[in-house]
C-alpha cells in the first residue's frame, strides 16, 4: 500500500498549461499518474497533453472525478487557488510554489476549518517537492527514477535531503511506500504529525525517516507523538548544524529565533523521546538499514 496517492488517484493540475506546469505535467504522467485534466482559467474548454482543460476546479471535479490535485500556481493567486479546490471538494491538494505570503497561508488555514474535519481539504505544501509513491503515482517536481517500492515511508521538511534519503536506501536495497515534502515555509498546509498518522496506519510501511529543520516546534511536537502513538520505529534527521541564530536559512521557516529551534536542540529532543537520529545526512541510509535490522528479529521472533 501506501499513503495519499496511489496509481489509481484522479489527479488535477491547477496551472496546467503553464511552462511549469507543463513540464512536471509530463513528467508524472510518464510516471504513471493518473493525470485525467487540468484548470486554467480563460482556457477552459481547450486540449492540453490530451487531456480537458477547465475555467475552474469544480468544472474539472464534476467533468472528471479528480479527488486530488498538484498546484502550479504563482504566489499572488495561491491563496485563492487553494480555497477554491476546497471548496470544489477535493481530498487532497499539494501545492509547489515558492514565495507564498505568510498572512495568505493563515487565511488559507482558517478557511479548510470552516468544513469538518472529515470532510476537510488535505493541503500539502507550499514551497515543497511533493509526493511520490514509490512506483505508483507521483504528484511533484522530484526525480522519481530515485525511489523505488519498499517498506519505508518520509516525511521531509527538505525536498532535496528526502531525494538523498532515497538514494542512500536504494543503494541499500531498502525501498520506500511514500515520500512526503511538506515543504519549509513557517506556516504549511500539513505537519509531520498528519503523515506520521497515516504511515502508523499504513500496513505495508515498517519504518518512517523524518527529516526536519532548523526554526519552528514541528519536530519536537512530532518526536512526542511518536513516543506516545506509534509503534513503527522512526528514524529523525535535522538539517542546519552550524547554521547561525538569527539568519534565515533557504527555506522561509528555516530560522533559528528560540531555545530549541537548533538543529543540535531538536536532534536531542528526538532522541529523549526515542527515535533513532542520524549523525549526519550520509548515514541516512545507514541508520535506516541498522533500525530495521535490529526490527526483522524482533518481527521473526513474533
Amino acid at each position: 500500500m501506501s499513503i495519499l496517492i496511489d496509481e489509481k488517484t484522479p489527479v488535477i493540475v491547477q496551472g496546467f498549461t503553464g511552462d511549469k506546469a507543463t513540464f512536471h505535467a509530463k513528467e508524472m504522467i510518464a510516471y504513471g499518474t493518473r493525470v485525467v485534466g487540468g484548470v486554467t482559467p480563460g482556457k477552459g474548454g481547450q486540449t492540453h497533453l490530451e487531456r480537458p482543460v477547465f475555467n475552474t476546479v469544480k468544472d474539472a471535479v464534476q467533468a472528471t472525478g479528480a479527488t486530488t490535485s498538484l498546484a502550479f500556481v504563482p504566489p499572488a493567486f495561491a491563496a485563492d487557488s487553494l480555497m477554491e479546490a476546497a471548496d470544489a471538494g477535493l481530498r487532497l491538494v499539494c501545492i509547489i510554489t515558492d514565495g507564498i505570503p505568510a498572512q495568505d497561508m493563515m487565511r488559507v488555514k482558517r478557511y479548510l476549518r470552516r468544513y469538518p474535519r472529515e470532510k476537510r481539504t488535505l493541503l500539502v505544501g507550499p514551497n515543497c517537492a511533493g509526493i511520490i509513491s514509490a512506483g505508483k503515482a507521483m504528484l511533484g517536481i522530484m526525480p522519481g527514477h530515485i525511489y523505488r517500492r519498499g517498506s519505508v515511508g518520509i516525511v521531509s521538511r527538505s525536498g532535496t535531503l528526502g531525494y538523498e534519503a532515497a538514494a542512500q536506501m536504494n543503494a541499500l536495497g531498502i525501498g520506500q511506500t511514500t515520500s512526503v515534502g511538506i515543504g519549509g515555509d513557517p506556516i504549511n498546509g500539513s505537519s509531520f504529525l498528519d503523515h506520521l498518522a497515516l504511515f502508523e496506519q499504513d500496513p505495508e510501511t515498517e519504518a518512517v525517516v523524518m527529516i526536519g529543520e532548523i526554526g519552528g516546534p514541528q519536530e519536537a511536537e512530532a518526536a512526542r507523538w511518536v513516543k506516545e502513538n506509534m509503534t513503527k520505529p522512526v528514524i529523525g534527521y535535522v538539517a542546519g548544524l552550524t547554521a547561525p541564530r538569527g539568519r534565515r536559512m533557504g527555506h522561509a521557516g528555516a530560522i533559528i529565533s528560540s531555545v530549541g529551534d537548533t538543529a543540535p536542540e531538536k536532534a536531542e529532543i528526538m532522541k529523549s523521546y526515542g527515535l533513532t537520529v542520524a549523525p549526519s545526512a550520509c548515514e541516512l541510509g545507514s541508520t535506516v538499514a541498522a533500525v530495521l535490522s535490529r526490527k526483522s528479529p524482533a518481527r521473526t521472533r513474533a
